[in-house]
């Protein structure tokens, strides 16, 4: 990095301008959720957006966004470039693709990347990414054995070229889709998104008289580093081990951690983690560094901009052959039920350091049931129209050292839970009940956040499918210090038959789909608790009995 020594104006005016940059991702981001086709995108949030230098390293990413997009991104724009270089590009030309492995981790991902253009020069890239409900093959759902089994397979390749739409590509997206107009839609929004962002980054670049980002870049990344290297030393060295265990699909998996404080930066070796899995919640290594990164992150340097110098300290090595480092073609659809125990898994090095900043353990993984019927599932169902949609379900958060945990909050994504009024309105899906769940948080000193219990039917009780993603609920939410772990998930039909926690299943006509969400973990001993609380969670019918 080169950034020039400066006087204390010169660092509050270079401090105004990252701010402002921030704020020019922000409305990128919130230009996709007003212009995007998926509830995904427009009503879950399961999106990110960003700015990156020429070389492919993010300056600033949107405060709207999930970890899982943003800090994989950071690594695919290199990727983008390594195809397309930056003095071949356009304006008004616009990059795609969905490849797991140069993008966020499943086919369900567009990553989209734009380049700025300020006077006939290219100034920097704007890259964005968004969950998508449908890419056709199995849909989303654990049992592809192969990624060629996922989805449509869509390298990195130019969907615009100089403003003009690549009417080949869309053609192709939209006969391999369930939801070519949704599809086709949030691909608009995707371009639409980047080229906000570049409107306002110009306009800042006149603005302030700027005629590259480059001395701004340098300064955020100097900045960044320093500070994020300051929080490191402020660590004991050492090395430190956690493991974590969840569901998996075949059989349960382990995941394995030891950290290492260094003096300038924080390495975690994943050696003993589980093998392979032969279906698809397999980890791509990029969605790994992502949530591992960001788990480190909440707890050592939560005030620091995310960025590429924040992030560089913070190295992973990830054994090949591990379910973290699922190589092409392996499939990988449903990473998260994986990848999102991560931050779990970072803070149980932590606590063993700073126990005061982690939480405990979580419902952590979403339960993000893809729901489809019509003709497309049987014969039975096909009085209703086909439909394919997604809704994005969170359990309980791990209680925190000095509050309780967040009830129905989606940790670590960050992606909001969907109103039912938006589902019910794009498909004929009915939720029946959608509560918190009593006596499903953790005791402790601070308890854990509450599950929440949905019951999901359709109209005329018609016969449907669930694709089914679930987790923590043979292995539940762990309390820390003594505090109690949160109750584990349940999957079935709403007359107590029980479902597989994953595949593929048919809820028969009459019949509902009933989730129990897991609650998070406590942390503490119980006997600490206020007793006030205690009366409040027993006031408001959370809690059934007094301890």
């Amino acid at each position: 990095m080169d950034a020039q020594p400066m006087n204390a104006l010169e660092k509050i005016q270079r401090q105004i301008q990252w701010n402002r940059l921030i704020a020019v991702v922000e409305e990128q981001a919130q230009t996709m959720i007003r212009t995007a086709f998926s509830t995904t995108v427009r009503e879950a949030g399961d999106l990110s957006a960003g700015i990156f230098d020429l070389k492919g390293r993010m300056l600033a990413q949107a405060v709207t966004g999930t970890p899982g997009h943003v800090n994989s991104m950071m690594e695919s724009v290199g990727h983008f470039l390594a195809k397309f270089p930056a003095e071949t590009m356009k304006p008004g030309d616009h990059y795609i693709t969905n490849d797991p492995w140069l993008g966020t981790g499943h086919l369900h991902d567009l990553t989209v990347v734009s380049p700025a253009f300020r006077q006939g020069k290219i100034v920097g890239l704007f890259a964005n990414t968004a969950h998508v409900i449908d890419v056709g093959g199995l849909g989303m759902g654990p049992e592809g054995r192969s990624v060629f089994e996922e989805g449509m397979y869509i390298p990195i390749v130019k969907c615009f070229d100089q403003g003009r739409a690549n009417e080949t590509f869309f053609d192709f997206i939209r006969a391999g889709s369930r939801t070519p107009v949704e599809l086709e839609g949030d691909v608009y929004s995707l371009c639409a998104c980047n080229d906000a962002g570049i409107k306002r980054l110009v306009e800042m670049l006149d603005e302030f008289g700027m005629d590259s980002i480059d001395p701004l870049a340098a300064y955020i990344f100097d900045s960044s580093l320093a500070a994020t290297i300051a929080e490191i030393r402020k660590l004991p060295r050492g090395t430190y081990s956690a493991s974590i265990r969840s569901d998996g699909y075949e059989a349960p998996v382990t995941l394995k951690a030891a950290m290492t404080l260094h003096e300038d930066h924080i390495t975690v070796d994943f050696a003993g983690t589980s093998g392979l899995s032969g279906r698809g919640i397999n980890v791509p290594a990029a969605y790994c560094r992502a949530y591992s990164c960001f788990g480190i992150k909440c707890v050592v340097a939560p005030e620091i901009p995310n960025n590429w110098a924040s992030l560089a300290p913070f190295r992973m090595e990830i054994p090949e052959g591990c379910i973290l480092n699922a190589p092409r073609p392996f499939p990988v659809s449903v990473r998260h039920v994986t990848g999102q125990l991560l931050p779990d898994l970072m803070m149980g090095c932590l606590h063993q350091v700073v126990p005061d900043r982690v939480t405990a353990e979580g419902s952590s993984c979403l339960w993000n049931p893809p729901l489809r019927g019509g003709g497309q599932v049987s014969g039975a169902a096909a009085e209703l129209p086909d439909f394919e949609v997604i809704t994005f379900n969170s359990g309980g958060t791990g209680a925190r050292p000095a509050k309780d945990g967040l009830d129905g909050t989606a940790f670590p994504s960050g992606v909001r839970t969907m109103p039912v009024e938006a589902t019910e309105n794009v498909a004929p899906v009915v939720f029946w009940k959608k509560e918190l769940r009593p006596d499903s948080a953790g005791a402790g000193r601070t308890r854990g956040g509450f599950g929440q219990i949905m019951e999901i039917g359709t109209k005329g009780e018609a016969e449907f499918a669930v694709n089914a993603i679930f987790d923590r609920v043979a292995n539940a939410p762990r309390g820390r210090d003594g505090g109690g772990d949160g109750a584990p998930g349940w999957v079935g039909l709403d007359d107590g038959t029980p479902l597989r926690t994953k595949g593929y299943q048919v809820v028969p006509k009459g019949r509902r789909l009933l989730l129990k969400l897991p609650g998070g973990g406590g942390m503490g001993d119980p006997a600490e608790r206020d007793p006030g609380l205690v009366e409040r969670d027993i006031a408001d019918g959370l809690v059934t009995a007094r301890p």
